[in-house]
């Protein structure tokens, strides 16, 4: 896109929001003229004197093309409001960003996704329920938006990872500023089990206080539904709730202890209206998709148990020895043989000899996402 670097040069002006982006668009036709703007002419469209010289000094002082080669180099792909790939429902949302960040790869099948949120601060019974809950969305093929955080969402992350499903992180800091800094591998497994790490803040950008509630909106934006854990009465989540009401998303809540405080925030959403949530069937029904007995996708069947677990994220269609798992997964090998005898039985995986192992592909009855109904 010929007008790709001026996207990324507004979008490195402070001062100028999807609001202004929109207002430059409407007057000048691209960004392409609106980055040559006078300032006569910006001040006629209603931009503010402090944008206008923060513009003025940006436009001056940044080589809009040594930017954009620093991006690329960096293995980000750029999506605008007019890029075909930009994800559909987060552009009907008010306010959505006009430059999105992304390293990865996005999906069609992403629309059908769920923002699974929650506390940092969780307990044993919320990262249970987390770990079953996603589990059960990436079974029938549904995206798992979140926002890479300690707690909650990294437990939602790393079970989509784990069970091999699709998972979508969103940072409120540049794509080189992964926050919180131990979360940074796992921002890697994201994008290398091809799911994406997204932002709307450029390189650099530091994790300030400010960028996360506008984050929020993004990951609520990419749902179909927020799904809420665990959170205490003034947690990031209820922000997120928040704004999937305002954009007519589901809100869904996992009811806890009323003397937890960790269970506050959900049982607060769920006097207010929210769909308790028990089992995964709850969201699912809510989000209107319908079980169909054929179906074109492949899909293994997943794993349930913490050693198996284990044993899938070392497994491919590619052999390998008994032993190696063994080494790979930390388990004895006594235990990693008889769990690779029960996942035998269920399906999940082939002996080809010699102790090796492989998974397999059988087909399965899935929810057909494309039946889902306005």
């Amino acid at each position: 896109m010929s007008d790709l670097k001026y996207w990324l040069g507004f979008n490195l002006v402070k001062g100028i929001g999807p609001a202004k982006i929109q207002a430059l668009l409407d007057s000048f036709g691209s960004l392409a003229a609106a980055w040559q703007a006078t300032e006569h002419q910006l001040l006629h469209i209603g931009l503010d004197k402090r944008a206008i010289r923060t513009f003025q000094q940006t436009r001056v002082e940044l080589d809009l093309d040594a930017a954009l080669t620093q991006v690329q180099a960096a293995g980000i792909t750029l999506l605008t409001w007019d890029s075909p790939d930009y994800p559909a429902y987060l552009r009907e949302v008010p306010g959505s960003p006009p430059l999105l960040y992304v390293q990865g790869e996005l999906r069609d099948t992403d629309q059908w996704a769920v923002a699974v949120v929650g506390t940092r601060r969780l307990t044993a019974y919320g990262r249970q329920v987390t770990h079953d809950l996603v589990a059960g969305l990436v079974r029938h093929n549904i995206t798992i938006v979140s926002g890479l955080a300690r707690g909650i969402d990294a437990v939602a992350h790393k079970t989509a990872v784990d069970l091999g499903g699709r998972t979508i992180a969103v940072l409120g800091s540049g794509l080189d500023c992964i926050y919180p800094a131990e979360h940074r591998q796992l921002a890697q497994h994201i994008v290398a089990a091809n799911g994406a790490v997204i932002s709307e803040y450029g390189l650099g950008m530091q994790p300030e206080a400010k960028n996360f509630p506008p984050r929020n909106r993004i990951i609520s934006g990419l749902s179909l539904g927020v799904l809420v854990v665990e959170a205490g009465e003034r947690s990031g989540a209820l922000i997120t709730a928040n704004f999937a009401a305002e954009q007519n998303r589901d809100v869904f809540a996992v009811p806890g202890n009323i003397n937890s405080p960790a269970s506050k925030g959900p049982n607060r959403l769920i006097q207010e209206g929210a769909r308790l949530v028990t089992r995964v069937e709850d969201i699912l029904e809510e989000l209107n998709v319908f079980m169909v007995a054929e179906h074109t996708a492949v899909q293994m069947a997943l794993p349930e148990t913490a050693e198996e677990i284990a044993l899938f994220a070392h497994l491919s269609t590619q052999p390998i020895h008994v032993d190696e798992l063994s080494r790979a997964s930390g388990l004895p090998a006594a235990l990693v043989n008889s769990t690779l005898t029960i996942m035998e039985l269920k399906g999940m995986v082939q002996p080809v000899g010699g102790m090796n192992y492989i998974l397999c592909r059988e087909p399965e009855p899935v929810y057909d996402l494309n039946q889902q109904s306005e």
